[in-house]
């Protein structure tokens, strides 16, 4: 039975990630392969001048990652919160920022797989706090807060079943 629930939970997750835009599962793909160092991203999604520029700085912006994994707040309290939140909001702006990730659904997706399933709960706040920032146009801040559905923004609770489904890059095939 709990191989039929984790089986139907990577499809569900599988189908989630086919539901965003091509950008969105590029950039969650490149995403991945650097801030879990899968590979050498520069090899792989370098396509131009431009894009190595944006993996080294998106190596960069990365480099906190580490961190935010294991100071992730266990407690309700607030000691943890400013040094955590703080840290996770920079980060998610530099992701935003790049005007690939269109919405709080694929934010969740490649972020609870950068850091693991414990950050959800503050994935909501992390993310409006990015997209409400001055660095991200007024459209795209529209945009993005609007996608955070009320349910997500309340919720009572949050799994802390680790995701299942991490999408790798896929070579096109020679025709």
């Amino acid at each position: 039975m709990a191989v039929m629930n984790t089986a139907t939970l990577t499809i569900a997750e599988m189908r989630e990630f086919a539901g965003f835009t091509a950008a969105e599962q590029r950039y969650i793909r490149r995403s991945l392969d650097i801030g879990l160092s899968r590979c050498d991203a520069f090899r792989i999604w370098g396509r131009s001048a431009g894009e190595n520029a944006a993996i080294r700085s998106q190596y960069v912006a990365y480099q906190e990652l580490k961190a935010l994994r294991h100071s992730v707040p266990q407690t309700s309290g607030f000691d943890a919160i400013e040094g955590f939140v703080g840290k996770l909001t920079r980060v998610a702006a530099f992701d935003l920022a790049q005007e690939r990730i269109e919405s709080f659904s694929a934010f969740r997706f490649l972020y609870e797989r950068l850091i693991s399933a414990e950050v959800r709960p503050w994935l909501p706040s992390a993310f409006c706090a990015a997209a409400a920032l001055p660095q991200i146009r007024p459209e795209r801040r529209k945009m993005l807060l609007q996608s955070l559905s009320e349910a997500a923004a309340t919720a009572p609770g949050w799994s802390d079943r680790a995701p299942s489904f991490y999408p790798e890059f896929i070579e096109s095939e020679a025709a």
